[in-house]
Protein backbone atom coordinates (compact mmCIF):
# COMPACT_ATOMS: atom_id res chain seq x y z
CA UNK A 1 0.00 0.00 0.00
CA UNK A 2 1.41 3.39 -0.93
CA UNK A 3 1.99 5.65 1.88
CA UNK A 4 0.44 9.20 1.97
CA UNK A 5 2.23 11.72 1.40
CA UNK A 6 1.58 16.17 0.55
CA UNK A 7 3.40 16.99 -2.58
CA UNK A 8 4.69 20.07 -0.77
CA UNK A 9 4.52 22.43 2.57
CA UNK A 10 2.34 25.33 2.17
CA UNK A 11 2.76 29.02 3.23
CA UNK A 12 0.43 31.43 3.85
CA UNK A 13 1.61 34.56 3.38
CA UNK A 14 -0.09 38.21 5.15
CA UNK A 15 -1.54 41.16 3.10
CA UNK A 16 0.25 43.68 3.17
CA UNK A 17 -0.57 47.63 2.30
CA UNK A 18 3.08 48.94 1.83
CA UNK A 19 6.66 46.93 1.85
CA UNK A 20 7.59 43.86 4.96
CA UNK A 21 10.04 45.62 7.04
CA UNK A 22 10.07 41.87 9.02
CA UNK A 23 8.42 38.74 9.05
CA UNK A 24 7.50 36.19 11.74
CA UNK A 25 7.08 32.86 10.78
CA UNK A 26 5.03 30.29 12.81
CA UNK A 27 5.72 26.65 12.99
CA UNK A 28 3.10 24.22 14.12
CA UNK A 29 3.97 21.11 16.64
CA UNK A 30 3.08 17.26 15.31
CA UNK A 31 4.49 13.51 16.13
CA UNK A 32 7.59 11.98 16.03
CA UNK A 33 7.18 9.31 13.28
CA UNK A 34 4.54 9.98 10.86
CA UNK A 35 4.39 11.01 7.36
CA UNK A 36 0.87 11.25 7.23
CA UNK A 37 0.20 14.62 5.35
CA UNK A 38 -0.96 17.68 7.30
CA UNK A 39 -4.54 18.43 7.17
CA UNK A 40 -5.77 22.27 7.08
CA UNK A 41 -7.92 20.87 9.72
CA UNK A 42 -5.23 19.73 12.10
CA UNK A 43 -5.26 21.03 15.66
CA UNK A 44 -1.37 22.23 15.67
CA UNK A 45 -2.31 24.11 12.77
CA UNK A 46 -4.95 25.71 14.28
CA UNK A 47 -3.31 26.20 17.67
CA UNK A 48 -0.97 28.78 16.25
CA UNK A 49 -3.36 30.95 14.43
CA UNK A 50 -4.14 33.07 17.25
CA UNK A 51 -0.55 33.99 17.35
CA UNK A 52 -1.02 35.98 14.16
CA UNK A 53 -4.02 37.91 15.48
CA UNK A 54 -1.54 38.68 18.94
CA UNK A 55 1.68 39.58 16.88
CA UNK A 56 -0.63 41.69 14.22
CA UNK A 57 -2.00 43.69 17.20
CA UNK A 58 1.63 44.55 18.64
CA UNK A 59 2.99 44.92 15.23
CA UNK A 60 0.38 48.27 14.56
CA UNK A 61 1.15 49.65 11.28
CA UNK A 62 5.49 48.97 11.59
CA UNK A 63 5.18 46.73 8.31
CA UNK A 64 5.83 43.38 10.17
CA UNK A 65 4.22 40.58 8.60
CA UNK A 66 3.28 37.10 9.88
CA UNK A 67 3.68 33.90 7.97
CA UNK A 68 2.11 30.30 8.60
CA UNK A 69 3.86 26.96 7.49
CA UNK A 70 1.88 23.98 6.95
CA UNK A 71 3.98 20.89 7.09
CA UNK A 72 4.22 18.45 4.33
CA UNK A 73 3.89 15.38 7.10
CA UNK A 74 2.74 15.17 10.68
CA UNK A 75 5.99 13.79 11.96
CA UNK A 76 9.76 14.52 12.84
CA UNK A 77 10.92 11.47 11.34
CA UNK A 78 14.23 10.96 12.55
CA UNK A 79 17.24 11.86 10.50
CA UNK A 80 14.94 13.56 8.14
CA UNK A 81 13.86 16.02 10.07
CA UNK A 82 11.13 16.75 7.86
CA UNK A 83 10.03 19.84 10.20
CA UNK A 84 13.11 21.69 10.23
CA UNK A 85 13.44 20.78 6.26
CA UNK A 86 10.18 22.80 5.90
CA UNK A 87 10.70 25.63 7.96
CA UNK A 88 14.04 26.56 5.55
CA UNK A 89 11.90 26.06 2.82
CA UNK A 90 9.68 28.26 4.05
CA UNK A 91 12.65 30.64 4.81
CA UNK A 92 13.95 30.40 1.62
CA UNK A 93 10.10 31.71 -0.13
CA UNK A 94 10.05 34.85 2.34
CA UNK A 95 13.69 35.94 0.73
CA UNK A 96 12.99 34.70 -2.69
CA UNK A 97 9.56 37.45 -2.13
CA UNK A 98 10.30 39.95 0.23
CA UNK A 99 14.01 40.28 -0.11
CA UNK A 100 16.34 40.05 2.89
CA UNK A 101 14.01 40.91 5.91
CA UNK A 102 14.59 40.08 9.69
CA UNK A 103 12.40 37.23 10.91
CA UNK A 104 11.60 35.71 13.76
CA UNK A 105 11.10 31.68 14.06
CA UNK A 106 7.31 31.30 16.54
CA UNK A 107 6.87 27.25 17.07
CA UNK A 108 5.14 25.01 19.53
CA UNK A 109 5.94 21.55 20.14
CA UNK A 110 7.58 19.85 17.52
CA UNK A 111 7.48 23.36 15.38
CA UNK A 112 9.37 24.59 18.56
CA UNK A 113 12.13 21.92 17.84
CA UNK A 114 12.24 23.05 14.00
CA UNK A 115 12.21 26.51 14.97
CA UNK A 116 15.58 26.13 16.84
CA UNK A 117 17.17 23.78 14.52
CA UNK A 118 16.44 26.17 11.72
CA UNK A 119 17.82 29.15 13.58
CA UNK A 120 21.24 29.74 11.59
CA UNK A 121 20.17 30.85 8.39
CA UNK A 122 21.27 34.76 8.09
CA UNK A 123 17.80 36.42 7.99
CA UNK A 124 16.63 35.14 11.36
CA UNK A 125 17.51 37.06 14.17
CA UNK A 126 15.09 35.49 17.07
CA UNK A 127 13.48 32.45 18.12
CA UNK A 128 10.44 31.75 20.22
CA UNK A 129 9.91 28.25 21.06
CA UNK A 130 7.21 27.34 23.39
CA UNK A 131 6.90 23.83 25.11
CA UNK A 132 9.36 22.77 22.29
CA UNK A 133 10.44 19.15 21.48
CA UNK A 134 14.39 19.07 23.04
CA UNK A 135 15.63 15.55 22.97
CA UNK A 136 19.23 15.21 24.92
CA UNK A 137 21.50 15.99 21.87
CA UNK A 138 19.91 18.64 20.25
CA UNK A 139 22.38 20.86 18.69
CA UNK A 140 22.49 24.68 19.83
CA UNK A 141 26.07 26.27 17.86
CA UNK A 142 23.45 27.19 15.02
CA UNK A 143 21.78 29.86 17.58
CA UNK A 144 24.92 31.90 18.43
CA UNK A 145 24.25 35.23 18.66
CA UNK A 146 20.82 34.74 18.66
CA UNK A 147 17.95 36.45 20.81
CA UNK A 148 16.01 33.10 21.73
CA UNK A 149 13.08 32.93 24.08
CA UNK A 150 12.01 29.48 25.29
CA UNK A 151 8.82 29.16 27.50
CA UNK A 152 7.68 25.73 29.01
CA UNK A 153 4.49 25.19 31.56
CA UNK A 154 5.40 23.39 34.46
CA UNK A 155 2.70 21.26 34.19
CA UNK A 156 3.43 19.91 30.72
CA UNK A 157 3.16 16.18 30.24
CA UNK A 158 4.10 16.34 26.60
CA UNK A 159 7.24 17.49 26.22
CA UNK A 160 9.50 18.00 28.99
CA UNK A 161 10.09 21.39 30.53
CA UNK A 162 13.50 20.19 32.12
CA UNK A 163 14.95 19.20 29.03
CA UNK A 164 14.18 22.91 27.60
CA UNK A 165 15.61 24.49 31.01
CA UNK A 166 18.87 22.57 30.09
CA UNK A 167 18.83 23.50 26.32
CA UNK A 168 18.44 26.72 27.37
CA UNK A 169 21.70 26.90 29.26
CA UNK A 170 23.25 25.29 26.49
CA UNK A 171 22.87 27.23 24.20
CA UNK A 172 23.49 29.95 26.36
CA UNK A 173 27.27 28.59 26.76
CA UNK A 174 27.87 29.16 22.81
CA UNK A 175 26.86 33.00 22.66
CA UNK A 176 22.83 32.89 22.66
CA UNK A 177 20.71 35.75 24.15
CA UNK A 178 18.43 32.87 26.05
CA UNK A 179 15.71 33.69 28.43
CA UNK A 180 13.93 30.72 29.73
CA UNK A 181 10.03 31.35 31.09
CA UNK A 182 8.27 28.75 33.02
CA UNK A 183 4.66 29.02 32.89
CA UNK A 184 3.06 28.24 36.18
CA UNK A 185 0.23 25.65 35.71
CA UNK A 186 1.14 25.90 32.06
CA UNK A 187 -0.16 22.39 29.78
CA UNK A 188 1.19 21.60 26.30
CA UNK A 189 -1.48 22.82 24.25
CA UNK A 190 -1.15 26.49 26.06
CA UNK A 191 -4.94 26.36 26.70
CA UNK A 192 -4.77 26.87 30.10
CA UNK A 193 -3.37 30.63 30.20
CA UNK A 194 -3.82 31.04 26.82
CA UNK A 195 -3.67 34.86 26.58
CA UNK A 196 -0.02 34.64 28.56
CA UNK A 197 1.25 32.61 26.00
CA UNK A 198 0.38 35.01 23.36
CA UNK A 199 1.15 38.27 24.36
CA UNK A 200 4.67 36.87 25.39
CA UNK A 201 5.55 35.38 22.23
CA UNK A 202 3.92 38.20 20.08
CA UNK A 203 6.04 40.82 22.55
CA UNK A 204 9.31 39.02 22.34
CA UNK A 205 9.11 38.71 18.25
CA UNK A 206 7.90 42.08 17.21
CA UNK A 207 10.54 43.70 19.96
CA UNK A 208 13.15 41.83 18.49
CA UNK A 209 12.73 42.91 14.72
CA UNK A 210 11.56 46.51 15.78
CA UNK A 211 15.29 46.10 17.11
CA UNK A 212 16.44 44.67 14.04
CA UNK A 213 14.76 47.39 12.11
CA UNK A 214 16.60 50.36 14.30
CA UNK A 215 19.62 48.58 14.05
CA UNK A 216 19.95 48.28 10.42
CA UNK A 217 19.13 52.30 10.49
CA UNK A 218 21.75 52.97 12.89
CA UNK A 219 24.60 50.82 10.37
CA UNK A 220 23.29 52.45 7.58
CA UNK A 221 23.82 55.96 9.04
CA UNK A 222 27.13 55.35 10.47
CA UNK A 223 28.21 53.64 7.04
CA UNK A 224 26.38 56.71 4.83
CA UNK A 225 28.42 59.12 7.45
CA UNK A 226 31.29 57.23 6.69
CA UNK A 227 31.66 57.75 2.65
CA UNK A 228 31.36 61.15 3.43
Amino acid sequence: MATERAAHPVLSAPRLSGSLAGAVLLLHGGEADSVAPVRRTSLAVARMRPFEGAIGRRAGSSGIGVFRLRNRVRGWNGERADAAVDALWALDQIEQRYGPVPIVLLGHSMGGRAALRAAGQPRVTGVVALAPWVPEGEPVEQLRDRSVLIAHGDTDRVTDPGLSRAYAKSASAVGADVEFRAIARGDHAMLRSAATWHAMAADFAVQRLLARSGDDEDEAMTGSQSGR
